[in-house]
This record gives C-alpha cells, structure tokens and sequence, in this order.
C-alpha cells in the first residue's frame, strides 16, 4: 500500500489469556474477540514481566522490562524513564496520536509522547488531577458520584451499573476513540491507543449483560484447585494470597465470576463499535489492530484473587495481533506459540508500521523470525518478592521468602495443579530454570544464592492485620478530595500488612 498503515492498540485491565472463546472457555461470550483472532494471529504463551498495572505499562510504553525501566512493585510515584516511548516514536516518524483511557502514569497528565491524551485514572485524585472522564460524568449532572455505588476498585464485590448505559467508562472510552477516529487528519497515519479500565474491579457490569448470561443459560465454572494448596507449610506470599480467598462464600465466588465475565462482554461489544466506525470511516483495511492486557486475574482459582502472582490466569495475557488487509506477516487463523511479553508489542507495531525502532527497546517483533528459549517475570521486593523463568513447555515460579519453588509441566497440567519441584524424575529440569533465574537476579536478589544455589529467606507467618480503608475504597468526589502525600498501595504492603 502507499499509504502508511494506521496502528490502533488496544489494552485492558485484568484480563486473562484463558477468557476466549477461541481459548475453549466454556463460559465467557466473547464473538468479537474471537473473529479478532481469526482474522490475525493468537499469541498463546505471552506473559506478563510484571503482573501489576504501573510496571507493565512502563514496559509497554518503553519496550523494556522492569530492570531497564525500574519498577517491580507499583511505584505511584515514579516519572517515566528518559526513553523513547512508543508514542512518541510514532510522532517522530510523522504519526498523529492519540490516547484514551487508563495511562497510569506519573504526572498524570503526563502525555508520554501522544499528542493528545483522553484520560480515565479511575478517580485517583489523590495526586492533584480530575480526570477527563470524571469531567464527563460531571458535565453529565453526575460530578463527583462515581463512586456512590460503593464497590472498591481492589475488592471482589459486586452490582450492577446505576447510571445511563452511555455514561459507563467502558461506553465512555470507546466513544472517544470513535470520535478521535473521525477526527483523524487524512494526509497522516495515525496511532491510536485505547485503554480500557474494565474488567478491573469495582466489578459494575451493566445488568443487560448479567442477564445476557443468564437468559443464555450459561453456566458460570468455577475456581480450580492443585494438589499443593494443602501443603502445611505454605511460603509467606501464599499465606497473604489464600488469606485473601478464604473471604469468599461459594455465592459470592461465582457472582464475582459472573460480573468480572459481563464486563469483557461489554468490552467486546463495545469494540464492534470501534471497528464499525473505521470501517465506514475507510480505515479498517489499513489498520493494524492489537488486543492485550496488562495482566490477568486469578479469580479464585488456586484459592487467590487478583495479580501479582504469576500463576497461569494472572501473569498468561492475551495478545491477539491483527495486520492490514493482505499482510502475511501477520495472516489470519494463526496460533503462535512463542514466548512473547509487553516489551515485544512497541517493536511489533514498529515493524508492521515500517517504523525504525529505537536502540533503547529491548522486545522483539513477534512478526519476526527471532524467539525465546525462555521468559523471565520478576514482582514486588523484601517479603513479597515473587520471580518466574518459563520455557516452551516448563515454568518455575520462585518466592524468596520460604525458598518456594514451583514447577509446572504446561504441556500436561495447563491449570498448574501438579508441583513437581519435588519430583526426582524433574529435577534436572528444575536445576536447570534455577540456573537461569540465578543469571537474572539483581538489586538485592542475588543475596538469595549462596555456593551457586537458590537458598532464598527463611519463611515468616502471615498474621491479617486491619483493613481500615476498605482495600483503598473511594469516597464522594465532590467537591474534590484533597491532594494526597500519602503512597497509594494495592491490598497489601510488603511486610503483608492490609493497605490503610
């Protein structure tokens, strides 16, 4: 083609690989997503570097993993680093770019690179900023209700949406993009980058589509377990997360997956709307659309709830590629296997762009002939600290404190239900992914090896602690929360304790 292609990259919050139907869910209704993945390429084994909100979209942003970009935790505060972002790559090479949605950046208004930016911070306005959204909703004779409903943007319970359909943020964001689509100049290519907030909680599905599942007959699974939950000694982040689990009645379980499900409905059908407006805008030939989130959530399999582990339905994203009409780098009706991560989407979408990509990204085009042997994931420091090696058929995951090793066989125990870290027929495949996490190890880690050997901390129980602010429950927003110097910490701090 002579025109240069469009790139619309589109991301959500919380939402694992295994959340298809294309996947073989038995539950999630997801029509969209998966003609999606028909028409391009379905990348199966891509994971999180780290399986929270801030450090994975600095990787995505940068085509860096967390020891390049310098944040493993979930750092409020943190600026960007001094690279070349991939918006403002794009803007270089000529692009017009735009961003709505969820940035999750410090300064929040900070463009990182786009020209424009439609923003939606969930309400955190505890860092001085009303966000676009919240503006809307006030122009709308909502100001400062949002959270009137009262479910915590880090808890598992639920309702359904209580204002105007056209006023959910889901809604909200895919109408913009529609009208930054429209509004695009002609005689430039551009790069649009769609966040959604959603499936991330407060879990507040529209009631249409509860009760699309419901008047479908769908029958809602339920949270599988592995033989090693029992074990008697449970490592100290194990302790934190099954604490988390134990709150949960079957009812309420399987209410939270229902809702949580709704919600990607939404997403997928709002989609439909983003794809018809570049279809009959004349740019759906010429568009390169890619679908991924920043990480899953475990939903209460393995007895475990939310991120930062890197079990399968946490740290296993999607990442369905779509090129321009024609492409055959890209194609239609592919699965690929290879191990990919956030850090490969910025080259990617450079590659198909014809873009020249910057010095400083470390990802690899997944259009490429380049691929992993084996995959590195790295979350949290001090008690929490939690690290991953996968190849192309075992994973190890590695909690220091305890020296906890799992390993799973992915080939023929997808649900990780099997440790086999003790098994004497794997163990020079567990010596192996060993070897190679100890080659990663910095910032402190190394003092996890003694003698060439994982030795890890000694394990420390878990005792619950107070929970006083809701996990970080938001209030009424009107008239504005004062700025808060308080840091903003998700569940747990890093001894264990409950976010106050």
């Amino acid at each position: 083609m002579s025109e240069r292609p469009n790139v619309l990259l589109i991301s959500t919050d919380h939402w694992p690989a295994s959340l298809f139907g294309c996947a073989g869910h038995p539950a999630i209704q997801t029509p969209t997503l998966d003609q999606l993945a028909a028409n391009g390429t379905r990348f199966t084994n891509t994971y999180a570097e780290c399986p929270v909100c801030i450090p994975a979209r600095r990787t995505l942003m940068t085509g860096t993993p967390p020891k390049t970009h310098g944040d493993r935790v979930f750092s409020t505060e943190m600026p960007m680093p001094d690279l070349p972002t991939m918006a403002g790559t794009f803007s270089d090479a000529g692009y017009q770019t735009y961003a709505v949605g969820k940035l999750h950046v410090y300064p929040q208004r900070n463009r990182i690179g786009f020209d424009d930016v439609i923003l939606d911070e969930e309400g955190r306005q505890m860092y001085g900023v009303v966000d676009d959204y919240e503006l809307f909703l006030g122009d709308q004779g909502y100001a400062g209700r949002f959270f009137e409903h009262g479910m915590s943007n880090n808890e598992y319970s639920h309702r359904t949406w209580g204002f105007p359909e056209e006023t959910h943020a889901t809604n909200w964001a895919a109408n913009q993009m529609c009208r930054v689509i429209k509004r695009k100049d002609p005689g430039r290519p551009a790069f649009w980058y769609l966040s959604f907030r959603h499936p991330h909680p407060p879990l507040l599905p529209m009631q249409h589509y509860m009760d699309l599942y419901r008047d479908m007959g769908v029958d809602i699974d339920m949270p599988y377990k592995g033989s090693w939950e029992d074990s008697e000694d449970p490592c100290f982040s194990n302790q934190i997360d099954f604490d988390r689990g134990n709150k949960f009645t079957k009812e309420q379980i399987r209410g939270a997956r229902l809702a949580f499900y709704a919600l990607c409905t939404q997403i997928d059908h709002q989609l439909r709307v983003i794809i018809g407006t570049l279809r009959e805008e004349g740019h759906l030939d010429n568009t390169i659309i890619c679908f991924t989130s920043d990480h899953g959530d475990m939903l209460g399999n393995h007895g475990m709830w939310a991120k930062r582990v890197f079990f399968e339905n946490s740290a296993n994203i999607p990442m369905l590629l779509m090129g321009v009409k024609d492409d055959d780098r890209v194609g239609h009706h592919r699965v690929d296997d290879r191990l990919v991560g956030w850090q490969d989407v910025m080259p990617t979408l450079l590659d198909l762009a014809g873009v020249g990509i910057p010095d400083t990204v470390e990802g690899i085009s997944m259009v490429g002939d380049k691929k992993r042997d084996w995959f590195y994931g790295e979350i949290d420091e001090l008690p929490r600290a939690s690290r991953m090696i996968r190849d192309d058929r075992y994973k190890l995951i590695y909690y220091a404190t305890g020296n906890k090793s799992f390993l799973f066989d992915l080939e023929t125990d997808p649900l990780e239900k099997t440790n086999l870290a003790e098994s004497q027929e794997h163990a020079d495949t567990l010596k192996r992914l060993h070897d190679i996490l100890i080659t990663q190890l910095y910032g402190g880690d190394e003092d996890w090896v003694e003698d060439g050997k994982l030795v890890g901390k000694p394990n420390k129980p878990f005792s619950p602690g107070p929970n006083r602010s809701l996990t970080s429950q938001r209030g009424a927003h009107w008239p504005p929360p004062p700025p808060s110097d308080m840091p903003q910490i998700e569940w747990y701090t890093a001894d264990g304790d409950p976010a106050n």
